[in-house]
């Protein structure tokens, strides 16, 4: 019941503030300072501030018997082996290097549907490259004067943009 009582006069208070902000045309502020407000009364009709209460009462008693009782404390020591256990597992996991392997093999194969960076046409009509053919030997495809460019990119739009800024 108390808490009740000194819910609804913070949240009065707030609104009264609210109510003042307003009246100096400060509307997005008086918006806000209302919203803040509304929640000590909504807390208490929602039966939250009660439970914060319990909660409270809750930690409070852990926190006594975490001083005085030492199965609390041997409680602590298991976590502490438990998260020591954990990390050995994981060091070890790495240095086996087969979960490594096995991502670096993931990594290093291309997605089956996906194209290539830089292609621009269907896979069917794309050229590949020959294994010992130089980028030199083909010409680059685009108005772009692309020094070093692969055949699927065009950078004419790009340079547009850079000349029109006078870069």
């Amino acid at each position: 019941m108390l808490t009740t009582t000194v819910c609804a006069a913070l949240s009065a208070a707030g609104l009264a503030i609210a109510f003042l902000t307003a009246w100096r045309r400060r509307f997005a502020a008086a918006t806000r300072l209302a919203a803040v407000a509304l929640v000590p009364v909504g807390l208490a009709m929602s039966g939250l501030a009660g439970l914060g209460g319990k909660i409270g009462r809750a930690v409070g008693s852990w926190a006594a018997d975490l001083v005085l009782k030492p199965t609390v404390w041997a409680g602590f020591a298991v976590l502490a082996c438990a998260v020591v256990l954990w990390i050995i597992g994981r060091a070890a996991g790495a240095r086996s290097g087969s979960a490594a392997s096995r991502r670096e093999t993931r990594a290093a194969e291309p997605a089956a549907g996906a194209p290539a960076l830089g292609a621009s046409g269907p896979p069917a009509t794309r050229q590949q490259p020959a294994p010992g053919a130089s980028a030199a030997g083909r010409p680059a495809a685009g108005k772009g004067k692309g020094k070093g460019a692969e055949p699927g990119e065009d950078f004419s739009d790009i340079e547009a943009i850079l000349k029109k800024h006078g870069i």
